[in-house]
């Protein structure tokens, strides 16, 4: 329904890229983010920012990478790990390259021993690899759901990198939904489910690898699948309300098309500046300006508090829909 598909694939793939991140500790929030990429010098904190942001970077690289046509192979996953990676915490840790030594999984300052898990020797990571990559590239008539399932907990289970595997892991399925036709666009992510129930998906991966516990970890990814599929349509489709009302009232006010054109960009980049808006309209900053002004006029824009060199917009009201909980009547309501 968009002659601009990316206007919401964006803000999805930020929005996974906080509750991913968040599941492995660093604590970003969307607003955050948002507000990095218009003025980095506005963070605080911008270390675990950037974390955040080169996931957004890897998920976009991956998903360019299947739509020009590459199998989701180990190549593939290689160069979505190195960008993941990229001059980060962890980035010490071989980005791109398989780890050369074996991990555990567990708290700092406990045993071998008394590790919650321990992965494969990486003397046998080769061949479970490849036969990772193989089940990727075989096609199956088993339940795709079924599928995300096996491939997350092998992947988690064998544990390939450094650092950073349960982001990589995650981001497969996405990727394993657009690249097997299910999905046109990337817009369905899981990781806001698994933050939800962050103890129960880790108990779930540990009960397979101690009991062949399949069918629990198959039924709690298939209802993360149902949530979460709700909660994208109900929220693209306020999202697209919100752009239609937005449309109408700025073309009312403005004739001017430059005007309506921002939109397009508050919609992935809800924090704006003049800069900002000049380079992405291709006009001078006196009428950048003009132009922001209209929407601050429209009630679209308000200016940030605080900011004078340069001063900073938000969009508020499509920050809120991006960012806030759905409760599940509204969700049931998505045909």
């Amino acid at each position: 329904m968009l002659h601009n598909p990316h206007l919401l694939i964006r803000p999805f793939v930020q929005r996974e890229a906080v509750s991913s991140s968040r599941i492995e500790g660093t604590i970003t929030r969307l607003d955050q983010l948002f507000l990095f990429e218009a003025e980095p010098d506005q963070i605080t904190h911008p270390a675990d920012v950037e974390e955040v942001r080169n996931y957004v970077l890897a998920s976009e690289h991956g998903h360019d990478l299947i739509r020009q046509g590459n199998p989701l192979s180990l190549r593939v996953i290689r160069e979505i790990h190195e960008i993941l990676m990229q001059g980060v915490r962890g980035g010490n840790k071989r980005p791109g390259e398989f780890r050369p030594c074996d991990v555990r999984i567990g708290r700092g300052g406990e045993s071998w021993d008394d590790s919650r898990f321990i992965p494969p020797s990486h003397l046998r990571l080769n061949p479970l690899l490849r036969d990772l990559e193989r089940f990727l590239n075989t096609p199956s008539e088993r339940p795709v759901v079924v599928d995300l399932a096996l491939v997350h907990y092998q992947f988690e289970a064998i544990h390939p990198f450094m650092d950073g595997n349960g982001r990589i892991g995650r981001l497969l399925l996405p990727l394993m939904l657009c690249e097997r036709g299910y999905l046109p666009q990337p817009l369905l992510y899981l990781s806001a489910y698994l933050e939800q129930h962050d103890e129960e998906y880790r108990d779930h991966l540990l009960g397979v690898s101690r009991r062949g516990a399949w069918a629990g970890w198959i039924r709690f990814l298939a209802r993360g699948v149902t949530e979460q599929a709700r909660d994208a349509a109900t929220r693209a489709g306020r999202l697209l309300d919100l752009w239609r009302q937005y449309q109408r009232i700025v073309g009312s006010l403005s004739r001017s098309a430059a005007a309506v054109r921002l939109l397009d960009l508050l919609f992935t980049r809800p924090f704006i500046t003049i800069p900002n808006a000049a380079n992405f309209l291709e006009l001078t900053y006196p009428a950048a300006l003009n132009n922001v002004e209209r929407l601050v006029e429209a009630q679209v824009l308000k200016e940030m508090a605080g900011t004078s060199n340069p001063r900073i917009y938000v969009a508020t009201e499509i920050l809120r829909l991006l960012d806030e909980p759905l409760n599940q009547s509204e969700t049931q309501q998505t045909p």
